[in-house]
């Protein structure tokens, strides 16, 4: 083995420890079809127990990758995987596919990652550049916090535009594009916010944290619950179609990332063994100083 194949393998799938115990992995760079949104993604990602919380490549959207940073629309360009949306036509399959890439690291420790990448467009040139940091840490003996924050940068000069579905017309709160977690379970899980209970009520929210409560198909009860909206964010939630919780970017309006002004996000996850209710879920937000 090469000293290049064995960087490109290192960088693959580092892995985030908490006491020993693996509970993420990170693909940086997948070998997909670009059709698929080729981007760095967390998978699996497990509980303190061993329970796998996200799903990867699932047969209904094969483009639903773990955890991961994807926009189906940034200045035309879908960064989403599967099919784009268009006005006055539906989801259309097109040539518009482009990919988010690793360009290099800046720090990797067990509890840590820290690396740029690149927004391209299927020419590979490159739309926005942003650094994200991922960091792991416990949050008691049944659970531990994933923090992502990620700052995104004009790589053109210009404005890019963020935009979903529902930007682009699509009904029914399609609001999608931004952290994105395909979480993995067996029946319907369970969404809540501190007021606010199912899918139809937390769509398009603006409420501090949203929680999921679900079961994984080997079993094993988990919660996980969501911070860290963004001004002009919102939640989007699915539960019946399948399984899934992002931090909407571009949930009813387009978003821009502006020449010169950096966009910066914070999402942070509480990965739970168990079914935690609302008044757990308070008071675990609380002990973490809000979230």
């Amino acid at each position: 083995m090469t000293a290049d194949s064995r960087s490109v393998a290192a960088d693959a799938e580092p892995r985030l420890v908490i006491g020993g115990a693996e509970v993420a992995r990170y693909v940086v760079r997948p070998d997909l079809d670009p059709r698929h949104g080729p981007r760095p993604y967390l998978h699996p990602v497990r509980t303190r127990a061993g329970t796998p919380v996200t799903d990867a490549l699932p047969a209904d959207h094969v483009w639903h990758l773990g955890a991961s940073l994807a926009v189906q629309d940034v200045d035309g360009v879908n960064l989403w995987g599967g099919r784009t949306y268009v006005r006055d036509v539906g989801y259309t399959w097109r040539d518009d596919h482009g990919v988010i890439a690793h360009t290099g690291w800046r720090a990797r420790a067990a509890d840590r990652l820290d690396h740029d990448l690149e927004w391209r467009d299927r020419d590979g040139r490159p739309l926005l550049r942003e650094h994200r940091t991922i960091t792991a840490g416990p949050a008691g003996d049944d659970a531990w916090w994933l923090d992502l924050s990620a700052t995104l940068a004009s790589a053109t000069g210009a404005d890019v535009h963020l935009g979903s579905p529902a930007t682009n017309g699509r009904p029914g709160g399609a609001g999608y594009g931004g952290f994105f977690w395909r979480a993995a379970a067996t029946g319907e899980p369970r969404v809540h916010t501190a007021d606010a209970v199912g899918e139809e009520a937390v769509n398009g929210a603006t409420a501090p944290w949203v929680a999921l409560r679900g079961t994984a198909p080997g079993g094993g009860a988990y919660t996980l619950v969501f911070t860290g909206l963004g001004p002009g964010d919102r939640w989007f939630v699915r539960t019946a179609l399948y399984p899934g919780v992002c931090v909407a970017y571009a949930f009813d309006r387009p978003a821009v990332v502006a020449a010169g002004r950096p966009r910066r996000n914070r999402h942070r996850v509480l990965v739970a063994d168990g079914h935690l209710d609302p008044a757990d879920v308070a008071a675990r937000l609380a002990a973490a100083g809000g979230g």
